[in-house]
């Protein structure tokens, strides 16, 4: 059963979903802390690459099934137009300002 994105629990998470899904590049980028860091898979990716390849200029899209650790981490079916779906772990970092300070993910 896939979550609607507004009861997420938490903000910026909810509000990092809703850019993926609308494929709202500016939006998704000031969500991120200065900084910013991620992993696909367990290994450290290079951001900005990885954000145009994997999500923006192919379309990704989050259905969310689950989520844990006050809304921090994510079961998802994701999928976008390079690698079809498959079911993805997100896991995210918010800083105290509400701003992400890193993400990792990898098929679950």
């Amino acid at each position: 059963m896939t979550i609607r994105t507004s009861p997420l629990g938490d903000p910026a998470v909810r509000a990092f979903v809703t850019a993926v899904d609308n494929h709202d590049q500016g939006g998704f980028t000031a969500l991120l802390a200065p900084g910013a860091t991620m992993a696909d898979d367990g290994s450290d990716r290079g951001l900005t690459d990885w954000i145009d390849r994997e999500i923006f200029s192919s379309h990704g899209h989050m259905d969310v099934d689950d989520e844990s650790d006050g809304g921090r981490s994510l079961l998802v079916r994701y999928r976008n137009g390079t690698r079809g779906e498959m079911r993805a772990h997100w896991s995210l970092t918010v800083d105290d300002d509400g701003r992400i300070s890193r993400f990792e993910t990898g098929r679950a």
